[in-house]
């Protein structure tokens, strides 16, 4: 377990392997441990590469705690935090994977700092937040946000409804994670999230990006697919025919060989740490 002292507050973060650095952005409600496999994947060097990956907890969530600074809760200031982090380990560029949330942050932060990145992978991540989950556009409301915090139950009910579906580890992982964030993190994030629309910016950025999206996702509609191209038409897309919104759990040889494929082109040119 690892962190540094930032700005806004501790981040925690977790590393595994020697090489190249790659950065890895969690969603909503989660932490570091939804990269737990792709991890130790990426740190093995299955494809004949070896690489130092960095899985990071954003404050207010997993055990990167802030519960002072509100400002620390937006999409802005995790952009901001990716980059402090980056500073202080000395890493002048890298790929950046980021799910759901994490990959919004993951495509602001390249079209705010695109020299740091050299590729961008997406996991079921909204470019237009309006695409998100109705319960989770709820859960951006500060009412119904303090609602849920007062009465646990309805928390855990929302969250049951919603992974009704998903593996039991997902589940497990999502309960565990989400009585571990604070009620600003909660609702200010997704709120946050609910008011992105990268389809613009995304158009006058040219970091090569990948997204994977599960054909059936039920908290970020998979249409994402269809405004990523149409914005960034050079940009790869994946859809994972027989999964969720955690392609990483659901179909998980099949994401390692996408993600694998993607690093290994030849237009992966960063220096890196």
């Amino acid at each position: 377990m690892s962190s540094i002292v930032t700005e806004k507050g501790i981040l925690h973060y977790e590393t595994l392997g020697r090489g190249k650095p790659i950065i890895l952005l969690h969603g909503w409600i989660n932490s570091w441990d939804v990269w737990r496999d792709s991890m130790i994947h990426l740190a093995d060097g299955a494809d004949g590469i070896s690489y130092r990956v960095y899985a990071l907890d954003f404050w207010g969530f997993g055990l990167s705690n802030n519960e002072s600074i509100d400002a620390a809760f937006q999409l802005d200031s995790y952009v901001d935090m990716v980059k402090q982090f980056m500073d202080k380990l000395g890493i002048r560029q890298a790929p950046i994977f980021g799910h759901s949330m994490g990959g919004t942050v993951a495509l602001k932060f390249s079209i705010k700092h695109p020299e740091k990145v050299d590729k961008v992978v997406i996991v079921g991540s909204p470019i237009i937040g309006r695409t998100l989950n109705f319960f989770l556009i709820l859960s951006g409301n500060n009412y119904i946000a303090n609602m849920v915090w007062r009465f646990p139950i309805l928390r855990d009910t929302v969250m049951y409804i919603l992974l009704m579906g998903d593996r039991e580890s997902v589940r497990t992982m999502l309960m565990r994670d989400v009585r571990k964030a604070n009620m600003n993190s909660f609702f200010q994030s997704i709120g946050d999230l609910y008011k992105a629309d990268l389809c613009e910016d995304l158009s006058t950025n040219d970091v090569p990006i990948l997204g994977i999206f599960g054909k059936r996702d039920n908290i970020v509609s998979p249409r994402n697919s269809e405004l990523l191209i149409k914005s960034r038409p050079d940009s790869q897309v994946a859809m994972m025919e027989n999964s969720r919104h955690f392609p990483m759990a659901d179909e998980p040889e099949k994401f390692l060989d996408l993600i694998e494929s993607f690093l290994l082109d030849t237009s992966l040119n960063g220096s890196g740490k």
